[in-house]
């Protein structure tokens, strides 16, 4: 089943030629079945291409998905034109005043890792955010600085600076075989990282609510699931096209800024050469399990979601 877009938003082109099924709202009108609700706060600056990215994994499972694009109200994106946010994006504050609910919720990850969290100037609306899912979202998965923000307020556990870049490619244990998420998931696999912060594996063990799903010995916590607030936290990039840390570091490298070539990236580490995809399936079992496990478990009536028990 395809995931519902408008017929004029780029990845709706984007996804048709790459052969993901998509579907324009006048013929989702026609079909007989409730379609999943998932909405996409994008808090990158490169929203198009983040839309893109995200629509591609949620897009290739069985059902029918309609996506919603929200944006911060006050916030302004300087990365995107105007026109595009104001035909596409609903601002939170609208979403919110709607009492609209949804199955699931993605928050992606936003460039201020630098910041403490409560320097950011959307932090207030953001814990807002947060606290709506718990009333309004079915399961909320949170990306990389998104999920990072979502266990510092609902766990209280904190993000740490790194004293160098984690960049490039990293191998990443399967620490929960029995997990719906992980259904179908390798012993370990590869996944893209790109962040100066990090997450404690020791301060997550001391939290007997959370569960680790992916580790890696080098980087750390990758995946976290928190069932109390029906949530799951990544602070890696599954979601990356091939090319996202190759146009990272050429970025980087004409800035002239510090950076190392991506590890376990290009073929024997050279930049020169092209670099090699070895996440995208083990990206579309990840997304495609947890839009299994929402469909799964979310309730019928659209009114129900949030009324869940968070024992």
């Amino acid at each position: 089943m395809p995931i519902k877009l408008p017929a004029d938003l780029p990845a709706f082109d984007v996804l048709s030629r790459e052969g993901v099924m998509v579907m324009s709202d006048d013929r989702a009108m026609r079909q007989d079945i409730r379609p999943l609700k998932i909405g996409l706060l994008n808090l990158m600056p490169k929203k198009i291409q983040t839309e893109n990215q995200f629509a591609r994994l949620i897009g290739a499972t069985p059902l029918q998905i309609e996506l919603t694009l929200i944006r911060m109200s006050e916030h302004q994106t300087k990365n995107t034109a105007a026109e595009h946010m104001a035909s596409f994006y609903r601002p939170f504050d609208e979403v919110k005043a709607s009492g609209e609910k949804f199955d699931g919720l993605i928050i992606t990850g936003a460039p201020i890792e630098h910041l403490p969290f409560e320097e950011v100037t959307y932090w207030q609306e953001l814990t807002e955010v947060f606290e709506w899912t718990q009333t309004n979202v079915h399961s909320t998965f949170g990306v990389c600085w998104g999920g990072m923000a979502m266990i510092h307020h609902f766990n209280g556990v904190a993000k740490h600076m790194l004293d160098h870049k984690a960049f490039g490619c990293f191998r990443h244990q399967n620490r929960a075989p029995a997990s719906p998420y992980l259904r179908g998931f390798s012993d370990d696999c590869v996944i893209p990282v790109s962040r100066w912060t990090e997450i404690s594996q020791s301060e997550v063990d001391g939290k007997s609510d959370l569960v680790t799903l992916l580790g890696s010995d080098e980087v750390g916590p990758c995946l976290i699931e928190d069932p109390k607030h029906r949530a799951l936290y990544i602070f890696n990039h599954f979601e990356y096209d091939s090319g996202t840390l190759k146009e990272e570091y050429d970025r980087d490298v004409e800035a002239g800024t510090e950076i190392n070539v991506p590890m376990n990236y290009y073929p024997e580490d050279d930049p020169s050469r092209d670099p090699q995809n070895r996440w995208r399936s083990h990206a579309h079992l990840l997304y495609g399990n947890w839009i299994n496990q929402i469909y799964q478990t979310t309730a019928f009536n659209m009114d129900d979601i949030g009324s869940e028990r968070r024992d």
